[in-house]
């Protein structure tokens, strides 16, 4: 148990859907996540070992720490598992790797843990696998052959900003070539990798601005085809190259994973997120980038919302894809006349309401002016902070 409560404490930094509440009280080492398609499961997020020849400056469990060091045999840990499995304390397994002597041999372990897990055990349910940087090709097609998700954690925007965080790693050749691997692997067989591959930033550690970080998202996102991607707030770890570094804000965090929902789900495009940015290249801590966008436009605004389509609804704060597919459903019936009526169908009303009008608002044909009264920070229709870096 002592081994097992080290590694999945060494884990604890890799953003896989872990929303952090323990399955069993007092267990402290399962979690609930949200599964791709919908759906919660209690989740076991460990390392197979925290042996780590890479230098990364901003890991727990980088080279040098003065740390205890563990490692699972693959037949141990898979033994281990299915013993929580059987017990109904977990459904499924995010496995992740420090990089013993070399990333291919760790990877083939974990490899291997997957393996007696599908065959031997008959275990169908969901697995994360963490690729390996560096790690062979024929490894990457094994993760891909067994896993339900794959990652490969990209950690900084470009290849000098993770030059600061590890002279060790290489972003093109070591990070990026593996993704586009598992991209080649899932286009020649759709049946892998069903719920497709994923990556992470630390943010705030290798001095990048939020444009950084989006402009690499888009990259990614267009030319990867990653299902999503996941941003870790640098925290400082003693006795380490960063530890008099300051934390990153975790509205920081958030404000990304917000910007990235924008980008993924709300259909809003590069240049629209531009706009989101100061002129320091940063997004605001104080409103949500949705707002911010609403605001630099209010050429927009106010929005009919008895007229207007599915694309400018959606641009409105406090109005989300749920909320706009209801909106224009209920116009088949009937007009739209009453804050009310929008309440119900999911409207945030004190954010949107600087920004539609109906014509029970104030008088037939007579438009509210725009008047962006919202200064505060607003939370448009987007899962919370902890949701939002919980689906898996």
């Amino acid at each position: 148990m002592d081994k097992l409560v080290t590694l999945v404490n060494a884990a604890r930094f890799d953003a896989c859907g872990c929303g952090g509440s323990a399955a069993k009280p007092g267990l402290g080492i399962v979690h609930n996540a949200a599964l791709p398609g919908g759906g919660c499961v209690p989740l076991l997020k460990v390392l197979l070992t925290n042996a780590c020849v890479n230098d990364c400056a901003y890991c727990v469990n980088q080279v040098g720490r003065d740390i205890p060091r563990c490692s699972f045999q693959p037949e141990e840990l898979a033994r281990l598992f299915m013993e929580l499995y059987i017990k109904r304390i977990v459904q499924g397994l995010f496995l992740s790797s420090g990089i013993g002597s070399d990333a291919s041999r760790t990877m083939e372990s974990m490899v291997k843990v997957v393996e007696i897990l599908r065959y031997r055990h008959r275990f169908v349910g969901y697995i994360h696998l963490k690729i390996l940087p560096g790690a062979r090709f024929d490894c990457v097609e094994a993760a891909c052959r067994l896993a339900s998700r794959v990652s490969v954690n990209i950690e900084a925007p470009t290849a000098p900003h993770l030059a600061r965080l590890s002279l060790k790693k290489d972003l093109h050749h070591g990070i990026i070539e593996r993704m586009r691997w598992v991209k080649k692997i899932i286009s020649q067989n759709e049946r892998l990798v069903p719920s497709r591959q994923t990556t992470q930033f630390v943010v705030g550690a290798a001095g990048e601005t939020d444009r950084d970080i989006l402009r690499a998202s888009e990259i990614l996102y267009h030319d990867i085809g990653l299902r999503r991607i996941y941003f870790s707030a640098f925290r400082p770890i003693s006795d380490s190259p960063l530890e008099n570094l300051s934390p990153a804000p975790p509205m920081r965090e958030h404000r990304l994973y917000q910007t990235d929902w924008l980008l993924r789900v709300y259909g809003f495009s590069p240049l629209d997120l531009e706009l989101a940015l100061d002129k320091n290249d940063s997004l605001s801590i104080t409103k949500d980038p949705k707002l911010v966008i609403a605001q630099k436009q209010p050429w927009l605004f106010p929005v009919d919302v008895n007229r207007a389509g599915y694309g400018t609804l959606i641009r409105v704060p406090g109005i989300g894809p749920a909320s706009a597919k209801r909106i224009i459903e209920a116009r088949r019936v009937h007009s739209i006349d009453s804050t009310q009526q929008l309440k119900k169908m999911g409207v945030v009303m004190k954010q949107a309401l600087p920004f539609i009008w109906f014509k029970s608002m104030f008088g037939y044909g007579k438009q509210m002016s725009f008047m962006p009264r919202l200064n505060g920070d607003m939370d448009w229709e987007t899962p919370a902070l902890t949701e939002a870096a919980t689906v898996i």
